[in-house]
């Protein structure tokens, strides 16, 4: 049996006659074995098809149609075919579907072009799988990827197929160099790109991995985030001005719920449910990774939340934007004294690690409770926390011992 030949099928969807009497005509193309069968928007009743001779018969003027429809579909598929056996080294059924439709072969298919695609799915799935904030940063890593191919080969896009180990050094180079990206925006960036080509390997568009040799640089980055006594100070502040004590409620609340930004500014009186365990909980999605949010609230939470709590709103906390929380929170911390740059998201790192992990709470509940889609994220940026708590316990664990004779 010759696996190059190619083989073309016309058959009939017997299971869907419509009310006419007629189905749909379909084509199954076979090469090397595999099949790839679609429709082609033909109809015909049974009675009328012969199949051994693959045409519709008897003579007359829908029949005469339908046969000159797929006698010039049999054409083109072959021209397809023959196109990419003189043009391409290796090809499969999909390339042959896909050269006969107009569209380029899967190994034709261009770095922007699948990046598009990739792009175009996850905006579908935005609120159901993503969010708007995910769409947004991939279509800066496209945009990026195509201003550096546009700067280092003058091109408007790039096949995968020339894709190697340099073109992502290279590539590296130029966030660093010419966009002047932080190590950190460097490595998301890349890490985006590298999303991309991970689809194209599993798509067959590529059989090899560019990166297996590539070196990720890491940051060595310090967790910021607010000690007992700090905390202590801005709870007890009695702020003048109402627009700071608003920010700074918020903010405390933030410490001891871990909430991120977007999660405090749509917390809905409904996403506060009593649970199994007859407590208050926060119960809502995480609107960065769609994780659900189950968080007890303490009672320092629920005296902030009971403090802004006004029944004809069904939002529980006052509405700020990001940009203004922020300004509101570095004249915060002049006048408190906190020798730190506040953000929002430093309420979330002391959550973690003053509230959570310096009172013993284990990892995994830690990981939990910020709603990260791995606990392997939380161990990555609070290790050196453990590392801390734990030397703290062998020093009072070395006190005791040494109090009670041992040496």
């Amino acid at each position: 049996m010759n696996n190059n030949k190619l083989s073309i099928l016309f058959l009939l969807q017997k299971v869907k006659i419509n009310q006419q009497g007629k189905c749909p005509i379909r084509c199954r193309i076979t090469f090397q074995q595999d099949r790839k069968e679609f429709s082609l928007g033909l109809f015909i009743s049974p009675n009328y098809w012969n199949n051994k001779q693959q045409k519709a018969k008897p003579p007359n003027e829908e029949n005469t149609f339908i046969n000159s429809q797929l006698s010039l579909i049999k054409n083109e598929i072959n021209q397809a075919f023959l196109f990419l056996q003189v043009n391409e080294e290796e090809f499969d059924v999909e390339d042959i579907f896909l050269q006969y439709k107009g569209d380029a072969p899967k190994r034709n298919k261009t770095i922007l072009q699948l990046f598009q695609e990739h792009n175009d799915r996850i905006e579908k799935l935005i609120d159901k799988e993503y969010s708007i904030a995910t769409l947004w940063k991939f279509k800066q890593a496209r945009q990026l990827l195509k201003d550096f191919i546009k700067y280092s080969f003058n091109k408007g896009d790039y096949h995968f197929k020339d894709l190697d180990l340099k073109f992502i050094q290279d590539y590296e180079f130029f966030l660093k160099a010419e966009r002047s990206l932080a190590l950190a925006t460097t490595n998301k960036m890349i890490q985006r790109f590298r999303k991309i080509v991970k689809l194209a390997i599993s798509q067959d568009i590529i059989n090899k991995e560019p990166f297996i040799s590539y070196k990720v640089k890491h940051v060595k980055k310090e967790i910021v985030y607010l000690t007992t006594e700090e905390l202590s100070k801005l709870e007890k502040y009695k702020f003048k001005a109402e627009r700071l004590q608003i920010v700074a409620d918020m903010f405390v609340l933030c410490c001891y719920t871990g909430l991120a930004y977007n999660e405090m500014t749509n917390l809905e009186k409904s996403h506060i449910v009593i649970g199994f365990d007859g407590n208050e909980w926060i119960n809502m999605k995480r609107a960065k990774t769609q994780q659900i949010l189950s968080i007890p609230l303490l009672n320092k939470s629920k005296m902030i939340i009971e403090k802004y709590n006004n029944a004809d709103e069904i939002k529980v906390l006052p509405s700020l934007s990001n940009q203004k929380f922020n300004v509101y929170l570095k004249e915060i911390a002049d006048i408190v004294g906190i020798d730190k740059r506040l953000t929002h998201h430093l309420a979330r790192r002391t959550f973690a690690t003053t509230v959570l992990l310096y009172n013993d709470v284990p990892m995994e509940i830690v990981s939990e409770l910020l709603g990260h889609s791995k606990i392997s994220i939380t161990q990555e940026s609070y290790a050196k926390i453990v590392n801390k708590k734990v030397s703290e316990q062998m020093g009072r664990l070395n006190s005791k011992l040494n109090k009670m004779g041992y040496s």
